[in-house]
């Protein structure tokens, strides 16, 4: 597997809303209500994560959480983000408490 060329990305984070590039990653920030909304996001990534053999960054802060998907066995942005940045974002559409930060 390869990193995706830049301009594939940015035509993939068109199609994206939410994500940005960071470096050799793709980021996601979400606000919850409350930090149990938070974490019960969290709780629904990680078996989409362990699914996909392709664990991102996670981090959370009180009602936030911030998403960072990046391939580091290549270096960078791969297919595989795409694909669990699509997942990922299934789980927000189906919530109702997760808006961007």
């Amino acid at each position: 597997m390869s990193t995706l060329d830049p301009d594939t990305v940015d035509q993939a984070l068109r199609e994206r809303p939410g994500w940005s590039r960071d470096g050799d990653a793709l980021v996601r920030r979400l606000q919850f209500p409350d930090f149990p909304a938070a974490v019960a996001f969290v709780t629904r990534v990680v078996p989409l994560a362990e699914d996909a053999n392709h664990h991102p960054d996670l981090a959370i802060s009180y009602r936030r959480v911030e998403v960072r998907l990046s391939s580091h066995d290549v270096g960078g942005i791969t297919d595989r983000d795409l694909a669990l940045a699509e997942r990922i974002d299934a789980v927000v559409e189906d919530g109702e408490d997760a808006g961007p930060r």
